[in-house]
């Protein structure tokens, strides 16, 4: 399995790590929203959070779209590759995937026909952040509004708040609460 298979199967490392505390829970203080909520905030936010890829990459593959945030998920992957021989092999395979008019999932970015394989002979980390930038913009201007409007973002949104409204919820915070205020 080739790592832009993987990518696309959805099978690829989170984007920022996070610290998590002993219950499970993002322990930086900055961290105060959570799932959807932190969402709505901005694309970056979104695309910080796996759960939140996953629910966009749902939304935007009804929308024929995909392609976009698997583009902009493999020049983040891309940028952290070491060693000139890795680097080759996976700009090939983000330029056969992604660039490529003969691509499988080719995404529609300004002065691509003027790319040509020859780029791929020395490769360098930000190398595709020019094009990276413009599918971000695109999706940041463009189906980001429409997916804070869609149904699988109010549906997970819904399905979050019954879940803090939940009676076992309730009884943790309450019991949270008495910790902290004694």
């Amino acid at each position: 399995l080739s790592w832009s298979e993987a990518l696309l199967l959805g099978v690829f490392p989170p984007i920022g790590l996070e610290i998590i505390d002993g219950e499970g829970h993002p322990s930086s203080s900055h961290q105060t929203l959570k799932g959807t909520s932190k969402w709505a905030t901005s694309l970056e936010s979104l695309l910080e959070d796996p759960e939140g890829v996953k629910r966009f990459r749902e939304f935007l593959k009804k929308e024929f779209s995909e392609e976009n945030v698997l583009f902009w998920l493999a020049c983040e992957e891309f940028k952290k590759t070491q060693g000139k021989k890795q680097m080759q092999e996976k700009a090939k395979e983000i330029y056969m995937t992604f660039l490529s008019s003969k691509a499988s999932s080719q995404v529609n970015v300004e002065g691509q026909s003027r790319l040509s394989e020859t780029i791929l002979e020395t490769p360098h980390p930000l190398m595709f952040q020019k094009l990276q930038d413009q599918i971000f913009n695109l999706m940041k201007y463009d189906s980001y509004s429409r997916f804070l409007k869609s149904d699988i973002f109010l549906n997970h949104k819904k399905s979050e708040e019954q879940e803090e409204n939940s009676p076992e919820a309730q009884t943790a915070a309450k019991r949270a609460s008495r910790i902290y205020n004694t």
